[in-house]
């Protein structure tokens, strides 16, 4: 397609001529300069319809010029699909022309343009597309690397089937073996994969591709990161480690937390063990104030809770000597029940 423009013949030379009609130019008249080539103005027509081309825009073939309707009707291929005229580049498949992003495989709807494609019982696939159909009809496999047939028996890998001259390394070419690593479709020898960097998978011992999860000393899949009681994904709420296991708090509780007397929770970190019961650091304290106590403070058990020294001394007197005659059946072996 070319684009003309009009010009004065102020510039041009005196003895100039029109191409079409072979005639000079009258001083004061218009001319078209196309690449080099005189016309007159009435002769830079379409070679079809001898009409003038809007904005100067034409498209030639062999020598002759055409405006952009009469180029398509004479000369321009109609899609096969669609049915429009193609301007520019043409897929010539089956007898027919075709837009080049018209051209699809019926199967995978991949653009067959670059790729090429094959009939089989009247679609058009791709390759890939064509040798998996025809492996299914033969009952055979399609090797996991190059996409082609399996004719001999197949290298298994991970239910994946290969040939066996293709089961190697991606980047030294080593033959793998059940110890191969895939990572983005391609398969690595151990030293190679490793010198990649890719975490491998705790539970799975895969590569790693996405999120990552660190725990425990080593890294997992998301979705393998689990409890090993009920098998759920942790999902980025806290875990309970016990020899080598990971728990979730309900089923660590049921099998080896100790829980706070007060707080009904797992005790993290320190245990106070008083009173013939479990605490939370936190939460040991008086009953009655609430200050806090150590194993270190004085304290009195008081309807099997701790009363501190100086809440105890504000106990009436009636009261101490019942809890002490209590405290002696009980024990009998100290007239108060006081801790150090």
């Amino acid at each position: 397609m070319f684009v003309c423009l009009l010009s004065n013949m102020t510039n041009a030379l005196a003895n100039a001529i029109c191409e079409r009609c072979k005639a000079s130019f009258t001083p004061t008249e218009k001319m078209v300069n196309c690449n080099g080539e005189l016309y007159h103005e009435q002769c830079f027509v379409c070679a079809q319809c001898f009409q003038q081309f809007l904005e100067g825009l034409f498209y030639e073939f062999e020598d002759r010029k055409y405006c952009e309707h009469d180029f398509q009707m004479l000369f321009a291929p109609c899609c096969h699909q669609c049915g429009e005229f193609i301007i520019g580049r043409v897929i010539k498949a089956m007898n027919s022309s075709w837009h080049p992003l018209l051209r699809c495989c019926d199967l995978c709807q991949a653009v067959l343009t670059d790729v090429g494609f094959v009939k089989n019982a009247g679609r058009h696939l791709c390759r890939p597309c064509h040798n998996r159909e025809k492996a299914h009809s033969l009952g055979k496999y399609i090797c996991q690397k190059c996409q082609a047939i399996v004719d001999d028996i197949p290298l298994i890998f991970k239910n994946d089937p290969y040939h066996p001259d293709h089961f190697t390394c991606s980047n030294c070419g080593k033959e793998l073996t059940a110890e191969a690593r895939e990572l983005r479709g391609e398969l690595y020898c151990l030293p190679c994969h490793d010198k990649l960097g890719v975490p491998i998978c705790g539970a799975c011992r895969r590569p790693v591709e996405g999120r990552v999860v660190n725990a425990m000393g080593k890294q997992w899949h998301v979705e393998h990161f689990v409890c090993a009681k009920c098998e759920r994904p942790f999902l980025g709420h806290r875990h309970y480690e016990r020899k080598g296991l990971a728990y979730c708090e309900t089923h660590y509780n049921q099998l080896f937390g100790e829980v706070c007397y007060h707080c009904n929770r797992v005790i993290e970190g320190d245990v106070v063990s008083a009173l013939n019961k479990a605490w939370c650091v936190k939460c040991f304290g008086c009953s009655t104030c609430n200050s806090k106590l150590t194993l270190k403070d004085k304290f009195v058990e008081m309807d099997l809770k701790p009363v501190c020294k100086h809440c105890y001394e504000r106990v009436p007197d009636e009261l101490k000597r019942r809890l002490s005659k209590q405290d002696s059946k009980d024990t009998r072996k100290k007239k108060m029940p006081i801790c150090l």
